[in-house]
Parts: C-alpha cells; structure tokens; sequence
C-alpha cells in the first residue's frame, strides 16, 4: 500500500477515534437530555451512530489535514522568493520640516 494511502488510513482512524471520545463525552454528559433521546426513541442508535459518523468524517478531515501541513521541509527557509529581511533594522533618522505661520 502507498505510503500516503496509508497516513491518510491511519489519520482518519485517529478523527473517528476522536469522534468516538466526544460522542461518549456527550453521551455522559447527557448535554441537551442527548442520552435520553438517543436511549429512549425508537430509532435512537441511528441517530448515535450518525451523530459519531458525521462527526468522524469532520475530525477526520482535520486530523488529515493538519498532519498534510506539518509534513513541510524543514529546511531553514520560510519559502517565497523575497530577500530576508536584516537582522537589524536601520536607524531612523529624524527628517526637519518647514511650515509657514498661517498655512491653514
């Protein structure tokens, strides 16, 4: 299996484990009498499981995409093509200015 098809198995198991604790954490918490629709209706575990699948493919999501922008080089460089800025910045030099009386 490629090496990339293989992070991305693994990062999407990660967001449903993820989904999985928070749904759990809703479940114990009973937020929003959650538990007690969930236990209580008839058709309550498909709105459990749905409540975890949909929040699977979210965390998911992110968990992929977070470890697809951690995998940048680390090289030294910021990228782009501007010059670096100067480890010091130069000295600011105060400039005279002329006013004539009554300029308003």
């Amino acid at each position: 299996m490629p090496q990339l098809v293989r992070m991305y198995a693994r990062h999407v198991a990660i967001g449903f484990a993820i989904s999985a604790v928070f749904v759990a954490l809703l479940m114990w918490g009973n937020v929003m009498n959650l538990r007690h629709l969930v236990l209580s209706a008839p058709g309550g575990w498909l709105a459990g499981f749905l409540l975890w699948f949909f929040n699977g493919l979210v965390f998911a999501g992110a968990q992929f995409g977070i470890a697809v922008m951690n995998m940048g080089d680390d090289d030294g460089s910021n990228g782009g093509r501007r010059k670096p800025e100067p480890a010091t910045p130069p000295a600011l030099e105060p400039v005279p200015l002329r006013l004539r009386a009554g300029s308003r």
